[in-house]
């Protein structure tokens, strides 16, 4: 079952697509009722949502910071230019679960910068 959504979070961070901002109540909600539909989740409109919202974050990100670089400024944060970061699905659930409650109604680009932010400086 958390095979399937895993999966399914990581099909997000490579599917490009547009979709609507969520928050990360929002999120963790919709993902914690795609683990409990186990393999159905896949064929669940919410799975579709999940791999859109992650996808229009990532491609945000990229544009973000290659904007930056090209218009000479410090970008929001500086991962490795060789490969791409590595934030598994798993690890992004974590760090998404480690938001205090009270802090959940932020978006989910908003949190996925500030771990960007903190997991990779600019120096």
């Amino acid at each position: 079952m958390r095979r399937v959504t895993v999966g399914l979070v990581a099909l997000g961070l490579v599917v490009p697509g547009a979709a609507q901002a969520m928050t990360v109540a929002q999120f963790l909600a919709k993902v914690r009722a795609l683990q409990a539909q186990g393999a159905l989740a896949a064929l669940s409109p919410d799975a579709d949502l999940v791999r859109r919202e992650v996808a229009m974050i990532r491609a945000a990100y990229t544009a973000d910071l290659r904007a930056a670089r090209a218009a000479g400024r410090t970008p929001h944060s500086c991962p490795p230019e060789t490969g791409k970061p590595k934030l598994t699905p798993k690890q992004m659930l974590a760090e998404l679960e480690r938001i205090p409650r009270a802090q959940r109604g932020m978006s989910m680009k908003a949190a996925v910068y500030a771990y960007m932010k903190r997991t990779y400086p600019c120096r």
